[in-house]
């Protein structure tokens, strides 16, 4: 998925720092309650969620972010953002293909962060050579996200 790329103003309309984002991520990325993103503001690194908001999707900076950056509201900046995480179209087709066909499953996957993604991702990449044992793998793991389960099991 790559990268949006845009110049915008870091705002303070609700006492955040937020910068409004100028395209739809459910549209890019696919729709989701949220978007976590990773990426830079000025060329320097930042991580967050894309939040809708009445009128779009926005970014909220820290205000630890802005004074250790030194970027400040009103600031004209250069935003460089991209989804965080594999997401449902970087996925191998066996597991891609299992989440499409459990929704909710697929749906709570979208919103684990990245952490959780990757840990269910490489117990299940852990059986390459054993595709029984993979394609058992798979379906315990839809059957968790469709249960809500963070974790993978240990």
């Amino acid at each position: 998925m790559a990268p949006q790329r845009f110049r915008a103003v870091i705002t303070v309309p609700c006492g955040r720092a937020t910068i409004d984002v100028p395209f739809s991520p459910d549209r890019l990325w696919g729709a989701k309650t949220d978007h976590p993103v990773g990426g830079t503001v000025n060329g320097k690194r930042v991580r967050g969620r894309l939040y809708p908001t009445g009128d779009g999707w926005a970014l909220t900076l820290t205000p630890l972010w802005l004074r250790d950056t030194g970027v400040s509201p009103g600031d004209h900046v250069t935003v460089e953002l991209a989804p965080e995480g594999p997401q449902r179209a970087d996925l191998a087709d066996d597991i891609a293909t299992a989440l499409a066909a459990n929704p909710d499953a697929a749906a709570f996957f979208d919103t684990l962060a990245q952490f959780y993604r990757k840990a269910y991702l490489r117990w299940i990449d852990a059986t390459t050579r054993k595709p029984d044992l993979r394609a058992a793998r798979i379906a315990e793991v839809v059957t968790l996200l469709a249960a809500g389960t963070k974790q993978r099991p240990k």
